[in-house]
């Protein structure tokens, strides 16, 4: 039989819950945090934990650095956390000073490049790119994640779960099912080849992320729903062409590096409440 101090136990726990997952960045850091575990221990990563602690110390230093500069609230350190979690599990590099400097670089492009009180870039997409473009020992490894079914569909489920929490789950629904239509078109329709090819495609655990992470950040992507939903559609239309004329497996994410400019007009042209951060829902203005 419960007692008054168990059931009041039980109580405290579940509102301790309550307010840990209130703020899906908490939820986040979990997700990115499971998935850097699984693939250091379970797919043998190249990146090792201590790679991963030099990315996350160079991300929240600098981010405490821009924070006693700017003023900006201490809770960002989440944010950047988050990026330099994204940074760990999508760029790859045999050298600890490669990815400080990548952590660095996307942390102090959040303060640098802005537009309209809005981060121009994606912080770990500047990250990666500018890593492959300035040194020579960086690369994007989209074989990395094997294809175990469970793992690929507990990215979707929790990706889809922090999405629904933020408002954003349209992006990545747009953004898949129009890239499988058209390489349906392509793959099946026109090529003549099986299902089981277009689905291989599909089974790749760096577009999975990138959908579930990277192009629904939304202190970067455009503001109101229909605006993400063009760029959804222009995003998986220059994928599909990048991917299939020039066999660039890493497509998406050269290609959402190169159209912030199609980000900011969006925002001009079908404006909608930019995001905040808060440890509360957003509210139907900010979803719409």
């Amino acid at each position: 039989m419960l007692t008054t101090e168990s059931i009041q136990h039980n109580r405290e726990k579940t509102t301790m819950l309550k307010t840990l997952f209130k703020d899906a960045r908490h939820m986040q850091i979990l997700y990115l945090s499971l998935f850097i575990t699984y693939g250091v221990f379970n797919l043998s990563w190249e990146i090792t934990m201590t790679k991963v602690a030099v990315v996350i110390g160079a991300s929240l230093l600098t981010q405490l650095l821009w924070i006693g500069v700017t003023g900006a609230k201490i809770s960002s350190l989440k944010s950047a956390l988050i990026t330099a979690l994204g940074l760990c599990l999508l760029l790859q590099s045999q050298s600890f000073l490669t990815l400080g400097l990548a952590g660095f670089m996307a942390i102090s492009a959040k303060f640098l490049l802005r537009v309209r009180g809005k981060h121009l870039f994606n912080p770990a997409n500047f990250g990666i790119i500018a890593s492959i473009v300035l040194f020579q020992d960086a690369w994007i490894s989209p074989g990395q994640w094997g294809s175990d079914t469970l793992f690929l569909l507990g990215i979707s489920l929790m990706g889809c779960i922090i999405l629904h929490k933020i408002g954003r789950l349209e992006t990545t629904i747009v953004f898949l099912g129009g890239l499988f239509l058209m390489e349906y078109g392509r793959t099946v329709l026109y090529q003549g080849w099986g299902m089981d090819v277009l689905i291989h495609k599909f089974s790749s655990g760096t577009l999975l992320l990138f959908a579930f992470f990277m192009i629904t950040d939304p202190m970067t992507i455009p503001n109101s729903k229909k605006a993400r939903i063009v760029w959804a559609l222009v995003l998986a239309g220059a994928t599909f062409l990048l991917s299939t004329t020039m066999q660039i497996y890493t497509a998406p994410i050269w290609v959402i590096f190169f159209i912030t400019p199609i980000t900011v007009l969006l925002d001009k042209v079908l404006p909608g409440v930019k995001f905040e951060w808060n440890t509360n829902q957003l509210s139907k203005t900010q979803t719409k």
